[in-house]
């Protein structure tokens, strides 16, 4: 028995089905490097802003750094010295610190740096790349350092270590040193970035207040004022006002773009659908052939 051949508009819609498929498979497979952990990327900041010129002593009076910053400093050798800058979700902080050194004449032996890198709960957090520490031979002019954190997450189990949005407090110190040479001149420059690396991190929660200790809160009114209370006679509602805070402000935490991946996903198993019952379904009758043989 003869049958007709497939029609040509068949064969187009598999053909154009074909062609939507692999062209979003190419789109998902193609998007996940531009996330990917790549060190090289991520530790090179696109501009620095000038910043402060001195450094806190200690976790209370750590100098202030906005994202993309740099602060500079004079210290002496065997001096903590702390900067604090804001991150939020989907964001991937680096830090890197260059420390200038006493001329060689003045120092005794090598020396070894360190810069550690906290969270507003003050939890040290691990780096994922970069020298953390670093030693300087007696006759180096500055030693680097840097490091990579991890992606910030919008919430992690009260148990873990995940970085969460708020505060990160950078530690600088020399962990190494000749007792002779405590107290030498240094000069320090620190620098932060910020890179985006989306919502392929993230958590299926969200934290009710970023994680920023220190804050003042105060009764403010829509005109900015402080302590007065309204017609009612009840001073407005309390406002938190936290400093180090991003310039567009903290996430809202509910929009990231892994809402983008679930759609193109989605519509992916559709076409997947159409195309797969359009390869399975039944020829029919040929036209051609007359009822009831």
């Amino acid at each position: 028995m003869r049958t007709t051949p497939r029609p040509r508009r068949t064969r187009g819609i598999r053909r154009a089905l074909t062609g939507a498929l692999l062209a979003g498979l190419t789109l998902l497979t193609t998007a996940s490097p531009a996330v990917a952990d790549d060190p090289s990327a991520s530790a090179s900041p696109a501009g620095d802003e000038a910043g402060p010129t001195e450094a806190g002593t200690t976790f209370r009076t750590a100098t202030a750094l906005k994202q993309g910053q740099s602060g500079i400093a004079q210290a002496s050798a065997g001096d903590y010295l702390y900067w604090v800058f804001p991150a939020d979700a989907g964001q991937r902080p680096t830090v890197r610190a260059t420390v200038k050194l006493p001329e060689s004449a003045a120092r005794r032996g090598t020396s070894a740096w360190q810069v550690d890198v906290y969270d507003g709960l003050r939890r040290r957090q691990a780096c994922m790349y970069g020298h953390q520490t670093r030693k300087a031979a007696a006759d180096a002019a500055t030693v680097e350092l840097s490091c990579v954190l991890r992606p910030v997450r919008s919430w992690s189990e009260p148990w873990a270590n995940d970085p969460l949005p708020g505060s990160y407090y950078i530690r600088l110190t020399v962990v190494d040193l000749p007792a002779a040479d405590l107290g030498l001149p240094v000069g320090v420059q620190v620098r932060t970035s910020i890179k985006e690396v989306g919502g392929s991190h993230d958590g299926d929660g969200t934290l009710s207040e970023p994680l920023v200790p220190g804050v003042s809160v105060a009764s403010t009114n829509e005109t900015g004022e402080t302590g007065e209370a309204d017609d009612g006679g009840a001073s407005a509602a309390p406002r938190t006002v936290a400093t180090g805070e991003p310039e567009d402000g903290w996430a809202s935490g509910w929009w990231t773009d892994r809402w983008l991946w679930t759609v193109g996903g989605g519509v992916l198993a559709a076409l997947a659908a159409v195309f797969g019952y359009s390869l399975t379904r039944g020829r029919g009758r040929p036209s051609h052939v007359p009822p009831g043989v």
